[in-house]
């Protein structure tokens, strides 16, 4: 199936403190989780993937503004789907300043199919601030464009809403923000797997 089509998906949502929403704890492990997502989704399948749904420049809109990505900087929005054996397990949101992707960071704008976390965590300069986290209910852009990854056969798609996360990750000093909302296949929404060592 060809996802490109669903570019942009967009995430219209509010965005909470993790202070302010009660977990379950399961979720919470993932959505609080302060290392690499890739890393963490590889350590538990055979094969990792990254689908790029499509990247364009855009002028940062007002429900996505923060304070290092003001309303109306140019930005590059990168919209992706993590994979693990196959089966969809995050759609990511980026949002990269035209002024953040200067010196070395111009590769970021370049990336394809590899994972900018990946890239991001390599970086020993990467400081991550606070997470914030929402909840899509069944009727946001992301739960459509979960309802038409769940024609695979591998989806359960019996989740009422989905829940997501989103941070400021400062690189060089430069602001880029990545939001990642867990699909309904996701590990993160499975009790018993998180049994941590």
């Amino acid at each position: 199936m060809n996802f490109q089509s669903l570019f942009p998906v967009t995430l219209s949502s509010q965005w909470h403190d993790v202070n302010q929403c009660i977990l379950p704890d399961n979720l919470k492990s993932w959505l609080l989780d302060p290392n690499s997502l890739t890393a963490r989704l590889k350590s538990h399948c055979q094969t990792f993937s990254v689908e790029l749904l499509g990247q364009r420049i855009e002028t940062c809109q007002e429900s996505e503004a923060v304070a290092s990505i003001p309303v109306g900087a140019q930005v590059l929005v990168r919209e992706v789907l993590l994979f693990c054996d196959d089966i969809p397990q995050v759609f990511a949101r980026s949002l990269l300043p035209l002024s953040s992707l200067t010196g070395d960071e111009q590769a970021l704008a370049n990336l394809g199919n590899q994972s900018l976390g990946q890239v991001l965590f390599n970086n020993p300069s990467l400081e991550r601030q606070s997470i914030e986290v929402s909840e899509f209910t069944s009727s946001s852009s992301v739960a459509n464009l979960a309802k038409l990854l769940s024609t695979s056969e591998h989806c359960d798609n019996s989740l009422d809403n989905l829940w997501g996360r989103r941070s400021i990750f400062i690189l060089e000093n430069k602001p880029l923000m990545v939001a990642e909302v867990f699909l309904p296949g996701a590990f993160a929404y499975q009790k018993e797997l998180e049994v941590d060592n």
